[in-house]
């Protein structure tokens, strides 16, 4: 590939060992040069070559590298972004950018002083159910939309065990956790919302942050809703589209993370399968004739987000996550707290 970006991570966390180091290695045009772990060396078993680092400071010292990722936990993430970029690095923040707009602003600030990159790692824009979803809407299958649901559910109904999760911590909570995935999808799809509404609830008793979410979102001849929720024992579709012309119901069936957790190493070609029976049902009208038929879903890859980096630095393609997009996240998670607050609906410039 020519130019090889020297990267490094500051967590060898979950997001650490799944989402960045295994693409970080295989992409051709990266350099795995150096990991942070504050007392374990767990990321020398699988990534020898790569330098080991105990703190973030050591990591931004390193002359070496050109891009860093930020993985850390939400409240160190404008701290240790601010060391990145004052450090002279490209920078990849996990989301949600930061814990507030004021924050994100600053750092995105900082970087257009110093003429450096910010990409918001936003891995669900490359699921295979959420692709399924945008082909739907690209090809016109359903009309014009009137009604529209994304949920992200899962089944925790006891405490996970992490502060700064869970916790009474800034940034803790589902509505930094999932809402940006759930958020940055929808406006994707439908643009920012002129309005909006949320309801955030804890609904578990041995947690102390929020662990419920429903957002709705109001555009001119559209509603959006945004749902998650930990106790789930059985999910429901996580995509719901009503149009004048049909429906479409998708489950959420990306099989990436289970497969990385099963130790398969992801490339730039497919790696990962489809799913093995229907996850998907589409009931509207094609040339004239009604027609409803299950689907099925191309697998994704989160390879193409540090695929479209890569494109992005060496001058070959657009930042696929700007930072616009990470401050456009943190403004709906601080107007649905605006909400909570206030119990009426937030109108959106």
């Amino acid at each position: 590939m020519g130019i090889v970006i020297c990267t490094g991570i500051c967590s060898y966390g979950m997001s650490g060992k799944l989402f960045h180091a295994p693409f970080l290695h295989a992409h051709p045009g990266y350099e795995l040069s150096a990991i942070v772990e504050r007392h374990n060396h767990d990321s020398k078993e699988r990534y020898p070559e790569a330098k080991l680092y105990r703190s973030v400071e050591e990591l931004c010292a390193d002359t070496g590298l050109q891009l860093i990722v930020v993985n850390t936990p939400t409240h160190l993430h404008y701290e240790q972004a601010k060391l990145v970029l004052q450090s002279g690095k490209h920078l990849v923040i996990e989301k949600p950018f930061s814990t507030t707009v004021k924050e994100a602003e600053e750092l995105t600030a900082l970087a257009e002083k110093n003429k450096l990159f910010i990409s918001v790692y936003q891995n669900r824009r490359y699921d295979g159910d959420y692709r399924a979803v945008k082909e739907v809407l690209q090809q016109g299958l359903l009309g014009e939309l009137r009604e529209v649901e994304i949920r992200y559910d899962r089944y925790r109904p006891t405490f996970g065990g992490k502060p700064h999760k869970e916790g009474n911590m800034p940034g803790a909570g589902i509505i930094y956790d999932l809402s940006p995935h759930l958020v940055d999808q929808a406006i994707q799809l439908f643009g920012f919302p002129r309005a909006m509404f949320a309801d955030v609830w804890k609904m578990r008793d041995d947690v102390t942050a929020p662990d419920y979410f429903e957002i709705l979102f109001y555009y001119n001849k559209l509603r959006v809703r945004l749902k998650a929720t930990c106790i789930a024992r059985e999910s429901t579709y996580a995509y719901t589209l009503h149009g004048m012309k049909g429906s479409f119901l998708q489950q959420r069936s990306d099989m990436q993370e289970q497969q990385l957790l099963a130790g398969v190493k992801p490339s730039l070609e497919s790696w990962c399968a489809a799913p093995s029976a229907p996850d998907g049902l589409l009931h509207t009208e094609i040339n004239g004739e009604a027609v409803r038929k299950e689907t099925t879903s191309s697998p994704g890859n989160y390879m193409g987000y540090y695929d479209d980096v890569y494109k992005a630095l060496t001058g070959q393609g657009a930042n696929p996550v700007p930072a616009a997009d990470g401050i456009k996240n943190m403004r709906i998670i601080e107007a649905a707290l605006q909400s909570v607050k206030e119990r009426r609906v937030i109108e959106l410039s």
